[in-house]
C-alpha cells in the first residue's frame, strides 16, 4: 500500500516556501497575507519580535490550496503551503541558513522602492547554494503614486532581471504585491486587504509538480526530522517541532534523538493544530514524545534508530562562493552549519590529480570533473541544479592536496596573470571544488 499522509479525510501534498530578503522589506507581512493557519512560532510571536519589531526567529504558518486540473494525476486532494518567514537582519545569517535548507520555493522579498540591499544580496547567496526555485516579490507597491506606479514596476523589473543575470536565477518571475497596503502600524493583524497575492499564489502553484518530483525522490530514504523548537505541555509530553527532511514516520514508530542518544516512541503529531497519523518529507509538524525533558533538547535532529552517526571527520564536496573575496585555506577553521547546529572545524582541500601529466595547477575542468564525480549524479535528472543521488567518494581515486580553494573566476585570472609573466602557472589552487 503506498504510504499517502492524510490530514483528516483528505490526502495533502506540502510544499515548504522560505519567504527571504532585506530586513523591513515586508516578509511578516507578506506571510500573514497568505496564512489562513498559524503555528506556536509564527508571525513574530517571540517576545522580542514584538517589542522590536523585527524578526528574530523562523516563523512558521501556512494556507490551503486547491489541487489544479494540470496536477489532478498527483495523489493529493489538497496543497498546502508551509511559509517559512526568515529574520532578515545581518546578524541572523545561521538562522536564515537553517530555515533555507528545509525550503522547497525560495520567494525573495524586495521593496519596490528600494532594490537590491545588503541582506538581499545575502539571500541570494543561501539561495544559490540551497534552491533552484526562486520567485522574486516585489513588495510595497502601494507606496508608489498610482500615476506612475506601472511605469516604477517595469523599471525595477529590468533593474532586477539585470542584477539576476549574474546568478543562477537570471529567468526568475516576478510578481509586484502590496502585502499591506498602506504600511503596518503595529504588529497586529487588520487595515486594507492585500493587493497582488492571488497572481502569487498562482505563480507558487506551478512549483508544485517539481516539489513533488524531488520530494519522491527521498521518500525511501531514512527518516531525518530537523527540530526547530522544543516545548513542554502539561500532562502530554514535550513537542518538537520541525520539518520532516527525508523518509515517513507514523505515530507508535520508535525513533532517535542522535545527539543524546535517546530512543523514544511518538505518541502522536500535528499539523498547524491539526491531529495526523504520519508524516513524510517536506511536511511541517509537531511530534509529541513522552519522559523527555525539554530542557535537553532545543535544536537538532530527530531520526530513525541508527540512521545518523555521529562522527570527527567527514569527506565533502566544497565551493568556494564567488562574493567571498578573502582567501579560503587549507588548515582554516571554519565554522560549519548543518541544519541547525554550527561547529567550528579545519578544512584541508583537495583536487583532482591532473591527466597525462598536465601543470601542477588544479584547472576549472578538474574542478568541474570532480565535482561531477563525488557530487551529483545528474544523468536523467534534468540538470545540476535538482537533487540527485549522491555518489559516494572513491578512494580508488587520487586526489592533489591544495593550499587554497577558488572559484573558477579566480582561477582563471590567476592562470592569465601568470602567463603574462611568462609563468606559465604553477599554483596549487583548486576551482571550484
Amino acid at each position: 500500500v503506498p504510504f499517502t499522509r492524510t490530514m483528516g479525510d483528505k490526502r495533502v501534498l506540502n510544499v515548504n516556501v522560505g519567504i527571504l530578503g532585506h530586513i523591513d522589506s515586508g516578509k511578516t507581512s507578506l506571510a500573514r497575507a497568505l496564512s489562513t493557519h498559524f503555528s506556536t512560532a509564527s508571525l513574530d510571536k517571540h517576545p522580542q519580535s514584538t517589542e522590536r519589531g523585527i524578526t528574530l526567529d523562523l516563523g512558521f504558518s501556512s494556507f490551503m490550496a486547491p489541487v489544479p486540473e494540470n496536477l489532478k494525476h498527483l495523489p493529493y486532494d489538497e496543497i498546502q503551503f508551509t511559509l517559512v518567514d526568515c529574520p532578515g537582519h545581518a546578524s541572523l545569517i545561521k538562522t536564515v541558513l537553517g530555515g533555507a535548507q528545509i525550503i522547497d520555493v525560495m520567494m525573495l522579498v524586495v521593496d519596490v522602492n528600494k532594490g537590491i540591499q545588503t541582506q538581499t544580496a545575502e539571500c541570494l547567496v543561501v539561495g544559490e547554494i540551497t534552491t533552484s526555485e526562486l520567485l522574486v516579490v516585489m513588495n510595497k507597491t502601494d507606496m508608489i503614486e498610482e500615476a506612475s506606479r506601472a511605469d516604477k514596476i517595469a523599471k525595477m523589473t529590468a533593474r532586477l532581471s539585470n542584477t539576476f543575470k549574474a546568478t543562477k536565477f537570471k529567468e526568475c518571475e516576478m510578481v509586484p504585491v502590496a502585502a499591506r497596503p498602506g504600511g503596518a502600524v503595529d504588529m497586529s493583524a487588520g487595515g486594507e486587504p492585500p493587493v497582488g497575492v492571488d497572481a502569487l499564489v498562482e505563480r507558487l502553484m506551478t512549483r508544485v509538480e517539481r516539489a513533488h518530483a524531488r520530494r519522491e525522490r527521498r521518500k525511501k530514504d531514512a527518516f531525518l526530522f530537523a527540530v526547530d523548537h522544543c516545548f513542554p505541555i502539561k500532562g502530554q509530553g514535550t513537542v518538537l517541532t520541525g520539518t520532516v527532511l527525508s523518509g515517513k514516520c507514523a505515530v507508535g514508530d520508535v525513533i532517535e534523538l542522535p545527539n543524546l542518544k535517546l530512543e523514544k516512541k511518538v505518541k502522536s503529531m500535528q499539523m498547524f493544530k491539526r491531529p495526523v497519523q504520519s508524516c513524510e518529507r517536506g511536511d511541517r509538524l509537531g511530534m509529541c514524545i513522552t519522559q523527555l525533558d525539554h530542557n535537553l533538547m532545543e535544536r537538532g535532529l530527530v531520526a530513525s534508530p541508527g540512521s545518523v552517526p555521529t562522527f570527527n571527520a567527514a569527506v565533502v564536496t566544497a565551493e568556494k562562493i564567488r562574493f567571498f573575496k578573502q582567501t579560503v585555506g587549507s588548515k582554516m577553521r571554519f565554522h560549519v552549519t548543518v541544519g541547525h547546529a554550527t561547529v567550528m572545524a579545519t578544512a584541508e582541500f583537495f583536487g583532482e590529480v591532473p591527466a597525462d601529466g598536465a601543470g601542477e595547477t588544479a584547472t576549472v575542468e578538474d574542478a568541474e570533473r570532480l565535482l561531477r564525480a563525488v557530487s551529483l549524479d545528474v544523468s536523467g535528472s534534468g540538470g545540476a541544479d535538482d537533487e540527485a543521488e549522491r555518489v559516494s567518494f572513491s578512494y580508488e581515486r587520487e586526489y592533489k592536496y591544495c593550499s587554497v580553494l577558488e572559484t573558477a573566476g579566480e582561477v582563471r585570472k590567476r592562470d592569465a596573470d601568470a602567463g603574462e609573466a611568462g609563468g606559465g602557472g604553477g599554483g596549487d589552487g583548486v576551482g571550484g571544488g
